[in-house]
């Protein structure tokens, strides 16, 4: 939810973030339309509601001669009433719809435009040549590291098992991504995967993502698609105190996406599945510090990334394709030599105190004052990253190297098929 006082006092920084994503900014004018007619319907109410508890004093000490004409005035006053308090309940639900339709405010400094829009920061290390290289997919059904055929079985398509070696290395790379998390001041966490609605309409995920999300109607649930809901929820409704330092959770857990629309698109392997693992950082912070909390995200994913020894491309995402809750997001792609392109391997946003507004997360500022705590996310290592490993590391032979930040848990160098 954005900060409405800005709004009110600054609507032309809101209708031009619109602009910068592509969206209409007619949404900043309803908002603020709504916001005046539900103040109007509560000022009537309340003056109506003062008039009706006045009137019940004048009657008891009324002459006679005027308490017939005060009870006449009861009367109507009670359908009055109820009438205010009727229009306050329907500009309420307005105010409520027109301000979940404005996206949080885009960032100083994020570029505009949609998908393709986005700036290139910097490209880090070299990427590999070969002559004919083979696919993930390939060199992990031959290394017997997935079996996407029996997960389309068990399972339907976009589902898969991850094998022998193939297990071991997702479970080397997250346990590596946990051990820097602990390492850089995280608290280990692994969070529930089912969310109440409430958990996913505060982080934003039920606008223009709902449709990407798995929702479990007996139970009223949601499947998170990523535990960055658990964990900005984790202090819903709380004070974090003065909050003089960042406070940082690593979240493992289990991730579910429908990957409705993308029907056509990285179908092979395991690029776009509904199912995967991810640890996730999450931190809440003062506004004032978000943005180099944000920056040392990325420098934490980085990281990651030179430890899996591939060469990647940082970039600043365009505005139109930040998702409701982000300010600015900053991706890293890693290079994939079958499609001659960069692909996203992590993601990290700057969500200001967009979800804290909605899910009540405050502080105590200097003054002893209540404040709204901003919240930012990152992705410390996911499934997907077995992807970009196996490519860039293959060998000749087909066979795998292990880059050498995974070889004490996977207790070898090289990949190769079991005997």
């Amino acid at each position: 939810m954005i900060d409405l006082r800005a709004l009110r006092e600054h609507p032309d920084a809101y209708r031009d973030s619109q602009r910068k994503r592509g969206a209409s900014p007619d949404a900043v004018d309803a908002l603020l339309s709504a916001d005046a007619d539900h103040r109007s319907a509560l000022q009537s109410f309340e003056s109506l509601r003062a008039e009706q508890k006045g009137l019940g004093k004048k009657i008891a000490g009324a002459a006679a001669d005027e308490k017939q004409a005060l009870l006449e005035r009861t009367k109507t006053l009670a359908a009055e009433v109820k009438e205010a308090e009727a229009r306050v309940t329907a500009t309420a639900a307005a105010f409520d719809a027109a301000g979940k339709a404005i996206p949080n405010l885009v960032a100083e400094g994020a570029p505009a435009g949609g998908e393709d829009d986005y700036i290139v920061l910097r490209e880090v290390g070299e990427r590999p040549e070969f002559e004919d290289p083979k696919d993930h997919l390939e060199l992990g059904t031959a290394l017997g590291l997935l079996d996407t055929e029996r997960g389309a079985k068990v399972s339907g398509s976009r589902f898969y098992y991850l094998t022998g070696d193939g297990a071991l290395l997702q479970l080397a790379m997250l346990n590596l991504a946990m051990q820097q998390a602990v390492e850089t001041g995280f608290m280990p966490m692994i969070p529930p995967v089912l969310v109440r609605p409430d958990a996913m309409e505060g982080t934003g995920f039920l606008g223009e993502h709902a449709d990407e999300i798995y929702y479990l109607e007996r139970d009223e649930q949601y499947l998170v698609g990523t535990s960055e809901v658990p964990l900005a929820a984790y202090h819903s409704g709380e004070n974090l105190g003065e909050l003089t330092r960042p406070r940082r959770y690593a979240g493992w857990s289990s991730c579910f996406r429908r990957e409705a629309g993308s029907y056509g698109k990285d179908t092979r392997g395991i690029i776009r599945v509904h199912q995967f693992d991810k640890v996730e950082m999450f931190s809440y912070c003062r506004p004032e510090d978000a943005e180099a909390e944000h920056e040392q995200l990325l420098s934490y994913e980085e990281q990651m990334l030179q430890k899996m020894e591939l060469p990647y491309r940082v970039i600043d995402v365009a505005a139109g394709d930040l998702g409701t809750s982000a300010a600015r997001k900053f991706d890293c792609e890693a290079w994939v030599p079958t499609q001659g392109r960069y692909r996203e391997l992590t993601s990290t946003s700057n969500c200001t105190t967009f979800q804290a507004r909605r899910l009540n997360v405050k502080y105590r500022d200097e003054q002893g004052r209540n404040a709204v705590a901003a919240t930012l996310n990152g992705t410390l290592a996911t499934t997907r990253w077995i992807v970009a490993i196996l490519e860039n590391h293959q060998l000749p032979d087909g066979t795998v190297r292990v880059p050498k930040a995974l070889q004490p848990f996977l207790g070898k160098e090289v990949l190769e098929p079991k005997k």
